[in-house]
């Protein structure tokens, strides 16, 4: 396994991880961003980057949702 795939297995896991205790607090909506960052970063580094683009995308939405989960 390449450094870059054990970092894509990281970001998609901490992504799952994340989404399923969304309901628990915020603060994993924003750590739900943070993994889609990764995921994005690991998507243009392998060199697909419409799986980067939309990761990015999802990161947006995600700090949406945070902000308003927060107020």
């Amino acid at each position: 396994m390449t450094p870059l795939t054990a970092f894509g297995l990281v970001a998609v896991t901490a992504m799952l991880v994340t989404y399923a205790l969304e309901k628990r607090s915020p603060f994993f909506i924003l750590a739900f961003a943070l993994a889609c960052v990764m995921g994005s970063i690991y998507g243009f580094l392998q060199g697909a980057w419409p799986f980067g683009l939309i990761e990015a995308i999802w990161a947006v939405v995600a700090v949406r949702r945070w902000l308003v989960a927060r107020s």
